[in-house]
């Protein structure tokens, strides 16, 4: 229907239209809710965000070469295994979750809140790490501005002409009806692609052989996102909630940058990469590689500049002097974010390779080093603690997977001089 180049356009213009109105959200969360809140806000978000793995197991992981390695007509019955796994873990995992309300990580007038979304985020998401996979990112895309990008620009509108839904409620409600809108998209766009084999007995061999490749990546994935988790609750404890609503809207404008890679870099490059392997492709896998890193070089490099600045006038635009205050924190943070950003382009050539194995052990190691790191840290500066230990756990990650990479990956991947042998 469309060109590559023009889906690439669309792709990159939805999602830039996802991250304009996230981006939006955030700053005018910050100007029209009390910084308390928006702290709240950051704790739900991140809590949410970390709890999706448990649901999910990283089954996706296993599930995505899988998809790649077989006909359409196979896929139906991969899918409907996974289903039935995810239906085990929701048993299993949405009861422990009120734990988390039980011992007082988040107040209960967010329990329901907090269940229906993470639902409704798990499904969207899976849905479009499917889309993704199968290169329908034009729809991935489509079902993404839904779950996270039409209703941010509605409630900043409403905010905007109505005082009285400046409210976290409001904001929740408003993410629970984009949550709904971006599944039945995703679903009815998986019925229209004729997936065959659905009526395939579950095969339970197979799901219990994802789980053995799911569950070491699961850690891995737990401890990288716990970093973004623990992060909130250790600088709320070290600054309390009301300077931690600064550091959520320093980090939001900070993971601007990977919502941009994600959307013109990394959806396009990984799928090229793991289907380039498989074929024992070279040069495409060379070349995909290169790209990748140059790409992700160049946006970096420009989103910082940009970043640094823009946040003084924004933050006078905002009108809130805890903000202005907390300044210092912004070039910290932003240094962690371009750190595991440039971090990924090792990763994703290794996980395109299915050497997981670095990957796994780089995630663990970081969580390892962070803890201390920050401990450390905040002995010297409170409010400096956590940024500075992120770095120092992205480091690591860029470092270990970088020098994995050059180890594990034959040469004649990595260099021109090397003639192929046919």
């Amino acid at each position: 229907m469309f060109s590559v180049g023009y889906q690439r356009l669309i792709n990159v213009a939805l999602r830039g239209m996802t991250l304009a109105s996230k981006f939006l959200l955030i700053f005018f969360l910050a100007r029209f809710l009390e910084p308390e809140e928006l702290g709240l806000y950051g704790l739900l978000t991140a809590t949410i965000g970390y709890a999706l793995y448990l649901l999910g197991f990283d089954f996706y992981a296993f599930t995505t070469r899988e998809l790649l390695k077989r006909e359409r007509s196979e896929w139906g019955g991969l899918l409907k295994d996974q289903g039935v796994l995810y239906v085990g873990l929701y048993s299993l995992f949405l009861p422990l979750l009120c734990l988390i309300f039980l011992k007082g990580l988040l107040p209960w007038r967010l329990a329901g809140w907090f269940f229906t979304l993470l639902v409704l985020e798990h499904l969207s998401q899976e849905l479009i790490r499917l889309l993704v996979a199968i290169s329908e990112q034009l729809l991935a895309s489509l079902v993404l501005f839904l779950r996270s990008g039409i209703w941010a620009l509605a409630v900043t509108g409403l905010m905007l002409i109505e005082h009285e839904s400046r409210t976290l409620d409001i904001v929740v409600g408003a993410w629970t009806l984009g949550g709904v809108f971006a599944v039945l998209l995703g679903i009815i766009n998986i019925a229209q692609l004729k997936i065959g084999g659905w009526h395939r007995p579950i095969d339970w061999r197979w799901i219990g052989k994802g789980l053995k490749i799911a569950i070491p990546l699961l850690i891995a994935t737990l401890a990288i996102r716990g970093l973004f988790t623990l992060d909130r609750y250790w600088f709320e404890a070290l600054a309390g909630l009301d300077v931690l609503g600064a550091y959520v809207l320093f980090m939001g404008f900070s993971n601007a940058l990977m919502s941009f890679l994600d959307a013109g870099v990394f959806a396009f490059s990984y799928p090229g990469l793991i289907t380039a392997h498989s074929r024992q492709d070279a040069t495409a896998f060379r070349h995909g590689v290169r790209k990748l890193l140059l790409q992700t070089l160049v946006l970096s490099i420009a989103f910082a500049v940009i970043a640094l600045l823009l946040i003084g006038p924004l933050l006078q635009w905002l009108n809130r002097p805890l903000y202005i205050e907390q300044q210092g924190l912004f070039p910290w943070l932003l240094l962690a974010t371009v750190l595991y950003a440039v971090g990924m382009v090792p990763h994703y050539a290794l996980y395109a390779q299915g050497h997981d194995r670095p990957i796994i052990q780089s995630h663990i190691a970081s969580l390892l080093i962070f803890i201390p790191a920050t401990w450390l840290f905040s002995l010297y500066s409170t409010l400096l603690a956590v940024p500075l230990g992120l770095s120092a756990a992205f480091t690591l990650i860029l470092l270990w997977k970088s020098w994995l990479f050059f180890q594990l990956t034959p040469t004649h991947y990595r260099s021109t001089r090397v003639r192929l042998q046919v």
